[in-house]
């Protein structure tokens, strides 16, 4: 094994966790009906795209950008 090898396996490995890790935040289940944040319906398409979603999509994006 070469320093190319062993460098595409560390990047392999990392990719590997970061995914994983993202996997756990990711909700799970039933979505809501309506937004935690905003109180606002959230539409049947998002839901069944998204399961275990919690927020509408503006809620959501604020959130991801404010770092939740």
């Amino acid at each position: 094994m070469d320093d190319g090898d062993r460098g595409r396996a560390a990047a392999d490995f990392m990719l590997a966790n970061a995914l994983a890790h993202q996997r756990s935040k990711t909700p799970r289940g039933d979505s809501r009906m309506t937004c935690i944040d905003c109180d606002k319906v959230i539409p049947e398409e998002r839901r069944k795209a998204v399961p275990g979603c919690q927020r509408c999509i503006s809620c959501q994006q604020k959130a991801e950008q404010d770092g939740c």
